[in-house]
């Protein structure tokens, strides 16, 4: 049997805030979602302004990087992302009913090598997303490594 570290509310919450506050930082007005290892959101925040469309977008890229373990943004990194047209993955962004997004701003949250979540941010642009998601990563790292966890802080993120 396999024991499995679960992210839970107090950490998602964590992440949000590390995340607003590198978005005030930056300024840039974030929806930030924090979702389970099944893709269900745990801590859901639209910034005060930011666009209406953000939450479900930002669902989307939390959902896609946990589940399928890497962030975003490669599906569509030339010469090899999968989702590109010719790749093996071309259309992907069509399946669970539109909810799979292959575009920057969703990070799966991987601790001690196994994918617990995933982070989605959107409102900002691919860099400002970037730096606002891997905000929330340092964070949990930061929270998680006094009990000796290691958390993957980075962007171009693939288990």
């Amino acid at each position: 049997m396999k024991q499995v570290f679960r992210l839970e509310l107090e950490e998602a919450k964590l992440m949000v805030e590390a995340a607003k506050r590198k978005s005030e930082e930056i300024n840039v007005l974030e929806s930030i979602c924090i979702v389970d290892d099944g893709g269900y959101p745990l801590a859901l925040e639209r910034m005060n302004g930011a666009r209406i469309t953000g939450p479900q977008i930002a669902w989307n890229k939390a959902f896609t990087a946990a589940g399928h373990k890497r962030s975003t943004h490669l599906f569509n990194t030339a010469p090899n992302g999968p989702a590109l047209p010719g790749n093996e993955a071309f259309g992907i962004q069509w399946s669970f009913e539109g909810k799979f997004a292959v575009f920057v701003g969703g990070f799966p949250i991987v601790v001690d090598g196994e994918v617990v979540g995933g982070v989605g941010l959107s409102g900002g642009n691919g860099e400002q997303d970037t730096k606002a998601g891997l905000a929330a990563l340092q964070a949990l790292q930061e929270h998680l490594s006094g009990a000796g966890h290691e958390v993957m802080v980075e962007a171009d993120i693939k288990k």
